[in-house]
């Protein structure tokens, strides 16, 4: 993504290929249009407070903070935070959004607000979720997009020049789904200790 200094940032990660293999967010940031490429390391925890996590998206948030979200090994959607546009990010946490070892995408608004597809349970890839928040932080139910037995994976999200939001994701294995989406008809409900609302 290119930011408002024109820099490109592009959050990425590593998985090693290996039994217990770590899993690794970093990104990447490329002053030059991507002629050269400098790694960003999140902030150090210790061996113990490690989150093992893959496959970040990025928001906007004013006064030039980024969050970053994503899948994680340990039952709930990881975070990230920068303060400076990306240079400097803060050591992962978990929200109280659950994950099951899953892809997640997140994508902001034209208007400022944010949306997050990702699969609203802790084992299984069934339902597929569309969440909404004005803060990144407080997550309400917008949709559920897919409830019935299977595996709903790897979605995409984006909002395209006419407003309008579209969403891909594999379907049971089989093919691709496309959604499109009008994001003022959406409304939200609280979700409250990581229950999605009945």
């Amino acid at each position: 993504m290119q930011l408002p200094d024109g820099s490109i940032l592009s959050p990425t990660s590593t998985e090693e290929n290996k039994l217990f293999g770590l899993w690794k967010v970093h990104f990447e940031l490329s002053k030059v249009l991507g002629k050269t490429w400098s790694k960003i390391e999140l902030a150090p925890v210790a061996l113990e407070k490690t989150i093992q996590a893959i496959q970040p998206s990025i928001l906007f948030h004013d006064n030039n903070k980024l969050q970053a979200l994503g899948r994680s090994k340990g039952g709930k959607i990881f975070e990230t935070w920068s303060e400076d546009l990306g240079k400097s990010w803060s050591a992962l946490s978990y929200t109280n959004l659950p994950n099951p070892n899953s892809g997640t995408d997140a994508v902001t608004l034209k208007n400022g607000a944010h949306l997050l597809v990702y699969n609203h349970t802790e084992k299984g890839r069934s339902p597929l979720n569309l969440a909404f928040s004005k803060d990144g932080i407080n997550w309400e139910a917008a949709m559920v997009l897919e409830k019935d037995p299977g595996e709903y994976s790897y979605p995409a999200i984006i909002q395209t020049a006419d407003g309008m939001v579209h969403i891909t994701y594999t379907w049971k294995r089989l093919r691709v789904r496309h959604l499109m989406i009008d994001p003022a008809m959406l409304s939200g409900k609280a979700i409250i200790g990581g229950e999605w609302p009945k």
